[in-house]
């Protein structure tokens, strides 16, 4: 019998793809990743144009970098289904937003662990790409657009804070002349991380 303080062990949760409106319905270990295998759990039958209900067509597979766990990069294999309209004959596939933005190729919670990295961990980008299993351009374009979309886009990013600081310093020098980084910090009263207000243009 299972004790209270413990539920039966779930992929799902255990990798959060719950928040991202998916379910694990297999995995796959290979030597250099780990790949879990998703449906998306609401269906999409209803057409965008006329409001008919569509009928399945086929399915198709969208390849998403996940947060890892453990030592090598997790990708999720998400199954997603395209319904055709039996009115108007529009075709199309299942809502994935939740998972992840239009044509991208992080999940949401791996670029949520990306961006908590850099922020919070001080981790590199090559560091971040790696544990993603993505490139570094791909890592570092998706960072500085959820960099900007979350905290810099935040109205409400500088709550409770009650000081704001610049610190610029020499981060390298050169023959042709030092090179210098600024970064910005505040001190805040209560909780949250976000009084941290990073210059993300000085990375890019």
């Amino acid at each position: 019998m299972l004790q209270a303080t413990f539920a039966a062990p779930c992929l799902t949760t255990f990798c959060r793809l719950d928040e991202l409106g998916l379910e694990a319905v297999g995995q796959r270990l290979e030597p250099d990743r780990a790949v879990v295998e998703c449906r998306v759990v609401e269906p999409d039958p209803w057409c965008r144009e006329c409001g008919s209900e569509g009928v399945l067509r086929d399915t198709v597979t969208r390849a998403l970098a996940h947060e890892p766990f453990g030592h090598r990069p997790t990708t999720l294999l998400v199954r997603v289904r395209r319904y055709r309209c039996a009115h108007c004959g529009r075709t199309w596939r299942q809502d994935t937003s939740k998972a992840a933005p239009a044509r991208a190729k992080i999940s949401r919670g791996g670029l949520g662990w990306a961006l908590g990295g850099i922020v919070i961990d001080h981790l590199t980008v090559s560091r971040v790409a790696a544990g993603l299993g993505v490139s570094w351009h791909t890592a570092n374009s998706a960072i500085l657009a959820e960099g900007r979309r979350a905290l810099i886009e935040d109205p409400a990013r500088f709550e409770g804070v009650t000081t704001v600081g610049v610190d610029e310093h020499v981060w390298r020098h050169t023959r042709f002349g030092d090179k210098y980084v600024c970064e910005s910090r505040s001190g805040w009263s209560g909780t949250g991380w976000r009084g941290w207000c990073w210059l993300l243009r000085a990375a890019a």
